[in-house]
């Protein structure tokens, strides 16, 4: 009884302390980010859906990125938001657990995805005769499926433990969003066990997607060195370049994050470097796509001709009416 009295059941968000005398301008470049990133996303996730020209494989695995990153950016920045705001950081346990969950879910979920969208390109790169055979809708789902359930399943297996620690107090979390280094570094009981397997898991996650992408990207270059034409080298390293950098930020921000023991003490870069998986990859992924890739481009200049195209009918229309 002694023991429950004492579980804290609310914590503290510390957030960015240094940035408290910017409370305003803080709170407007965050709320205009978070924005930004949704609205990025739902279109390409729209153009996607609308363009029968990118009905393919690789695009519906984008659309499965989008998704994903509008998931997670939304399970961290309102909350923030709001006690940034509010000038109220508590969060209960229950909430920082869910949080941490879904969090953790979205994050090993991408990286399975995009070791899924880096087989793809080597399929389509490396054996282009098999492409419609290999990457059939019902294999796409698949990938898509095994990507979900494996994130789920791995966040669920370390949040199971997680939950199971006690917290006596301090309950003062420092950062921005319930993430399992600052939570474990509160729990007044041994937290070794779940750390072994919070390190296990997201090693292996991690790992495993990084080699199937690293392995792929291995066989894709050696193809496209034996092109003879340059003009062709270019044309087909085209198509997973912008993949190939989406994967370089996110894994070295994760692997720097996840893939090593989690008591450690400078908080600060642990911010900083959630802010980049968190925010910064989600606001670049759609400009790195659209930039980067000639059929999304055209699919964007399509829809927006087409609005554009639109608006001068609507205006021309009644003008004819008059005249008649």
């Amino acid at each position: 009884m002694e023991e429950n009295s004492t579980q804290v059941h609310v914590f503290l968000l510390l957030g960015f302390p240094a940035l408290e005398d910017l409370h305003v301008l803080f709170s407007i470049v965050f709320l205009l980010t978070y924005i930004l990133i949704v609205l990025e996303n739902v279109v390409i996730i729209a153009l996607i859906k609308t363009n029968c020209e990118l009905y393919k494989p690789m695009y519906f695995f984008l659309g499965q990125l989008s998704f994903i990153e509008i998931c997670y950016i939304s399970v961290t920045i309102p909350k923030f938001l709001a006690n940034f705001v509010a000038e109220d950081r508590s969060i209960s346990f229950v909430g920082c657990m869910t949080q941490l969950f879904f969090f953790s879910s979205f994050i090993c979920t991408e990286c399975v995805l995009l070791s899924a969208m880096a087989y793809d390109r080597y399929v389509a790169i490396c054996q282009p005769l098999h492409y419609l055979v290999m990457m059939t809708y019902q294999m796409c789902i698949y990938l898509v499926v095994v990507s979900w359930f494996s994130g789920f399943t791995v966040s669920l297996i370390k949040i199971s433990f997680i939950s199971q620690l006690k917290f006596c107090g301090p309950h003062v979390i420092n950062h921005f969003f319930c993430d399992i280094s600052p939570i474990l570094n509160l729990a007044c009981t041994d937290t070794s066990l779940a750390e072994i397997v919070d390190f296990v898991l997201a090693l292996f996650i991690l790992l495993l997607s990084l080699f199937i992408t690293i392995v792929s990207y291995q066989i894709i270059m050696i193809t496209i060195l034996h092109i003879p034409n340059n003009q062709s080298k270019k044309k087909v390293f085209s198509t997973c370049s912008s993949h190939l950098t989406v994967v370089t930020i996110f894994f070295s921000a994760t692997l720097f994050m996840y893939a090593r023991p989690k008591k450690i003490d400078p908080f600060d870069l642990n911010k900083f470097v959630s802010a980049v998986y968190t925010i910064v990859t989600p606001s670049l992924n759609p400009f790195i796509y659209c930039l980067r890739n000639q059929e999304v481009k055209r699919a964007l200049k399509k829809a927006l001709c087409g609005k554009i195209g639109i608006s001068k009918v609507s205006r021309t229309i009644p003008s004819l009416q008059i005249q008649g």
